[in-house]
């Protein structure tokens, strides 16, 4: 199964230095073109966290985990053209592609999670991926619920304040 992940996710991750959990349950990710000019953007206006991301980056290095994709279906580029009137170009992109490529996508992105509802792209976040790490015994739920803590004090607006409250769901 393939993954393209949106500049949100790569966000939460690397404010807090936890970038390195994602190859644990993926082999490789992918992000959009658009997603790597918003992340050089972020890095250009102080988010000092993505510093070294081009280390992990597919074709700046050789062993990069994290995959450069673009647009390259006229299908694509249309419905990113349409996705563009409500989300921003690394969600519509990531998304188009997702769509066309029958990829899952990764976004906390309410606007953007609600497009994927509408054009049946699986969609995960922040979130799911802690628990996946829990789940898979990566993390046990004590670090996992840390990682979040430090994510809200970074500014991650999370639904839930501690993984306990989805883990307990019967």
């Amino acid at each position: 199964m393939n993954i393209i992940v949106n500049t949100t996710v790569i966000s939460n991750y690397c404010s807090v230095g936890q970038l390195q959990l994602l190859p644990l349950l993926w082999e490789r990710l992918y992000i959009s073109d658009q997603v790597w000019t918003e992340i050089q953007t972020g890095f250009a206006q102080g988010y000092h966290f993505y510093a070294g991301i081009e280390q992990i980056i597919f074709p700046f290095v050789d062993k990069g985990w994290l995959h450069l994709t673009a647009l390259n279906l006229p299908e694509e580029f249309r419905l990113f053209g349409q996705l563009l009137t409500t989300l921003h170009d690394g969600e519509a992109s990531s998304i188009a592609i997702a769509h066309y490529r029958e990829w899952t996508f990764l976004s906390d992105d309410k606007a953007a999670r609600t497009a994927c509802t509408q054009l049946n792209v699986p969609v995960s976040g922040t979130i799911g991926i802690l628990l996946s790490l829990v789940k898979h015994n990566h993390l046990n739920s004590v670090q996992a619920d840390g990682i979040l803590q430090q994510m809200i004090e970074m500014g991650y607006r999370s639904p839930v304040h501690s993984l306990s409250q989805i883990l307990q769901k019967p």
